[in-house]
């Protein structure tokens, strides 16, 4: 028999950060997901299905059963096919994707390039209140006991900052490098990133929570799936899609720091929307989104909604472009992910020289630096935001990352500012755990 989920809902009002900071900290929840879109904030957690994709195939476990799928060039027809008749009525999944699933290159030390989930349990958190959908006969009751908990507003610890002025000669010698290969030919683009270790362990919730009310994302989330966590405030989506199959993609391209004068934002923002280099990076970026979308809902379907507008993006603002499409009869929300999957504007041009020199430069596999992570709903639709000005923690190390597109008048100087001012969205906010490990999410055995 299909399971169906139960219905229940808590009146409100909430402060949807105290909310999902509490609730992520109190053990209801085990392996979660929170990805907020359009003022609501999803909380998946308690996986009924366990996606895992790997370098060749995608790995299915549904009530104990492993189902294998194999896959070669493209892992989207898998994803699509594992996610096919699932013995779950009107399912919605949640998880990342890494770089390196599209970039081919080595994977993070676990071997795994994304994992999804599809929860038993997904609350929908507003200002109203929260809509339960659970498989859980016993978690309303939970629920409504943990809540009682629920301070009136988020109230973090004090953030422990995390200085990003390191390694500057690195990095600047690895956009020189760069340029040099764009100046003889080799490619068009490339966004060249680096890591900052943090010295001390996070704790995920509490930064998620300050560094979202410093933050105006496109998509935020926080996530802990079988240990590896990240918090992000994303300035774009990889991918939109709908139920009714509208595509839209949103790319953004070009840089500018913000301020807290509004003169001196406004200046920054008109020398944006004039510098030659920064408004070629971004026209190309724009050209190749379109290119991308063409490939799979026709040319004659694909046009440019918004061009080089400005949008402010936490710690800077960004020139930012709307590219859409609809899928023909046939075609899926995968195969436009894929489509585009991973943006332009975090990889390069043309992709496979910028994946080859990314591969050359950078010593760390990206793994959710630059990949995504998305929500899909079984009819169709998909949501799917670029991980970028995030932290993460994995096996006992904490670090940020950010990166600049580089491109023939590219100054190595610039480009690391530019990274340091990326890395200002979140470094300020990250908050220190007591101890090992904490951050994580505690089962209910955990909680004595």
């Amino acid at each position: 028999m299909t399971p169906h989920y139960q219905r229940h809902h808590v009146q409100g009002p909430f402060d949807p950060l105290a909310v999902l900071t509490h609730l992520a900290t109190a053990g209801l929840l085990t392996d979660y997901v929170v990805y907020e879109c359009e003022n609501r904030w999803y909380l998946a957690g308690d996986p009924v299905v366990d996606l895992r994709v790997h370098s060749d195939r995608v790995e299915s476990a549904v009530a104990g059963t492993r189902t294998v799928l194999p896959w070669t060039a493209s892992p989207w027809g898998a994803l699509s096919d594992a996610l096919t008749d699932l013995p779950v009525h009107d399912w919605r999944a949640y998880g990342w994707l890494s770089f390196e699933l599209a970039s081919g290159g080595p994977p993070a030390g676990d071997g795994l390039l994304g994992h999804l989930i599809v929860p038993a349990t997904e609350l929908t958190v507003t200002t109203d209140g929260i809509d339960v959908r659970t498989l859980d006969a016993d978690l309303p009751a939970r629920l409504d006991k943990t809540l009682t908990g629920v301070p009136a507003q988020a109230a973090p610890r004090p953030p422990s900052p995390v200085n990003v002025r390191t390694d500057a000669g690195t990095y600047q010698a690895d956009v020189a490098h760069a340029v040099s290969e764009i100046g003889r030919g080799a490619l068009e683009k490339v966004i060249v990133s680096r890591t900052v270790p943090i010295p001390h362990q996070v704790d995920m919730p509490a930064t998620y929570a300050l560094g979202r009310a410093h933050n105006a994302p496109a998509r935020s989330f926080l996530l802990d799936l079988d240990g590896r966590q990240a918090a992000g405030f994303s300035p774009e989506t990889v991918i939109e899609v709908s139920a009714e199959g509208r595509v839209t993609t949103q790319p953004l391209a070009g840089t500018r720091a913000l301020s807290a004068d509004p003169l001196r934002d406004r200046a920054a923002r008109e020398d944006l929307l004039t510098d030659p280099k920064e408004v070629y990076e971004h026209a190309s970026s724009v050209r190749v989104a379109l290119d991308e979308l063409s490939s799979v809902g026709g040319p004659e379907h694909t046009h440019v909604e918004e061009f080089l507008t400005v949008k402010p993006r936490g710690s800077v603002q960004h020139l930012a472009s709307r590219v859409s499409t609809r899928l023909p009869q046939g075609r899926t929300s995968w195969e436009a992910l894929g489509a585009v999957f991973p943006p332009v504007t975090a990889s390069g041009i043309p992709k496979q020289a910028a994946f080859a020199l990314i591969h050359e430069l950078e010593e760390e596999p990206r793994d959710l630096y630059a990949g995504t992570v998305l929500r899909a709903t079984a009819d169709g639709a998909l949501d799917a935001a670029l991980v970028l000005r995030a932290v993460y923690q994995h096996e006992g190390h904490a670090w940020l990352r950010a990166g600049a597109g580089v491109v023939a008048p590219s100054r190595p100087e610039r480009e690391y500012e530019e990274t340091c001012e990326k890395l200002a969205s979140v470094a300020p906010y990250v908050v220190a755990g007591h101890q090992q490990g904490e951050g994580a999410v505690r089962r209910p055995e955990e909680q004595e």
